[in-house]
């Protein structure tokens, strides 16, 4: 993939190295049959797991017309379309770049693993596609920063699924800290994520025989590897992959929580300029999970604060490495990734500031004093499904050509909060601050850090150069 430009024809003649299969979608199956060709935008998705299901969520956007999937694993592809397709007939592909190529697509939605999601997304882009891509949106910072100027070169209009951004109530929230209702911010909490683990169990010396096609292609730019049921459905654990995916995972529910950070401080187009390892890494539970301590029926402990958080509690039951990292921001602000699951906001951040508290998570809002969210104007909880107003924001900048809520850029910049975690507790230094040059993306005072910036990728699915 090292040339500078690729037709569609030889794109999906050079094709075995796919991460996706397709699939017709017709509106109707969504409910949306009544808007007129004119009027819609014609999407495809590409990866048929859980989080495609997200296209159900756009089912009350009128503009908004699913007409393909796509998935490398085939038997998952038809069962998507038998369980959505509502009986109508659809087509299913054996890659993602044929389904581009034959159904005339306007717009695709990337729900694919993270460390297929580069490759595939920019793949798209040069053959025209606008891109919903989910979150986490890369597997590196530099990955991450070549689809920034891949969708700027081809002038691509992009959402990031980082769904908080478009939520009235969190956006309402969000501007309360940024317009100075706290005064000047000074400290924020967030939660302490576990991070991913790395696969030893087996190697690709340990690889007998032919592969698979579709396990070659879901493996991308991973080391190959004998096919394990472990790594295959549980990718979101291992390091190869993801970089902590799983619930109260760095970059599962860490990226909302970053990109939540970013929107309340006025961050979107820059990041921290410390980082701060405060503890070993290790193995730990991520809360007590116990009632609260109470004496004479009154919380020990408590602030007053209403916490936001027990809507997620009981999904963030986990073990894995865990160590708390400090950030500061230019401003003098200080981001403490410090929280355990079964305390605050685990899709969200506690912002504390000279005149109060303000505790933002999904869809939900506490301060103190409480007053501050008491306003009028409050837009109060969600009318719809929690995604559609992101699709919306997308199918309607794709209209006007307008950068979206999660702009590509935005979802960089909260991603990189994650791998900066993930990197400096892979260094383990302990106590000393790693410098974070957030214009050239580099640390000034860590070589060591800077060689976990990028990683090399399997021959065949090396990024394609930009024309």
């Amino acid at each position: 993939m090292t040339r500078s430009h690729w037709t569609r024809r030889e794109m999906l003649k050079a094709g075995a190295a796919t991460v996706a299969l397709p699939v017709l979608v017709p509106a109707g199956a969504l409910g949306l049959a009544g808007a007129a060709p004119s009027e819609t935008v014609r999407v495809g998705v590409i990866g048929c797991g859980g989080r495609a299901r997200v296209i159900r969520e756009g089912a009350d956007v009128p503009a908004f017309r699913v007409v393909a999937a796509a998935d490398c694993e085939f038997r998952k592809a038809q069962n998507y379309v038998k369980q959505l397709s509502g009986g109508a007939k659809w087509g299913c592909y054996a890659d993602f770049r044929e389904m581009i190529e034959k159904e005339k697509l306007d717009a695709v939605m990337v729900e694919t693993t993270t460390h297929a999601r580069a490759w595939i997304t920019v793949l798209a882009m040069q053959m025209g596609m606008d891109v919903y891509i989910e979150k986490p949106m890369c597997l590196t910072i530099a990955e991450g920063r070549y689809m920034v100027n891949a969708a700027r070169k081809y002038q691509k209009v992009t959402q990031v699924g980082t769904q908080q951004r478009s939520m009235p109530i969190n956006n309402w929230a969000s501007d309360l800290v940024k317009n100075g209702v706290l005064g000047k911010i000074l400290t924020v909490l967030a939660p302490n994520f576990v991070g991913p683990e790395r696969w030893t169990k087996t190697s690709t010396k340990d690889v007998k025989g032919p592969v698979e096609p579709w396990w070659d292609m879901w493996t991308n730019q991973a080391e190959l590897r004998p096919y394990e049921s472990a790594l295959h459905h549980g990718w979101a654990r291992w390091w190869d992959y993801d970089g902590g995916g799983l619930c109260f995972g760095v970059t599962g529910w860490g990226t909302h929580s970053y990109d939540q950070i970013n929107r309340a401080l006025g961050t979107d187009d820059t990041g921290p300029v410390e980082v701060l390892l405060e503890e070993p890494v290790a193995v730990r539970q991520t809360g007590r999970f116990a009632p609260r301590e109470t004496v004479g029926g009154v919380v020990v402990g408590d602030t007053g604060d209403i916490d936001t958080g027990t809507d997620y509690h009981g999904m963030a039951k986990l073990t894995g490495p865990r160590a708390k990292v400090t950030m500061k921001f230019a401003s003098g602000t200080e981001l403490k990734l410090h929280l355990d699951g079964d305390r605050g906001p685990g899709l969200g951040a506690i912002f504390i500031g000279e005149k109060g508290k303000l505790e933002i998570n999904r869809n939900k809002i506490a301060s103190n004093p409480k007053e501050i969210v008491r306003s009028k104007d409050n837009p109060g909880p969600n009318r719809r499904a929690e995604t559609a107003y992101h699709i919306e924001n997308w199918i309607e900048c794709i209209k006007s050509r307008k950068r979206c809520n999660a702009d590509i850029e935005i979802g960089l910049r909260a991603t990189t909060l994650c791998y900066l975690v993930n990197i400096v507790r892979d260094v383990g230094r302990v106590g000393e601050v790693l410098k974070w040059d957030p214009v050239a993306e580099r640390f000034t005072n860590c070589d060591e850090a800077n060689k976990l910036l990028d990683r090399p990728r399997r021959k065949g699915f090396e990024l394609p150069r930009l024309a």
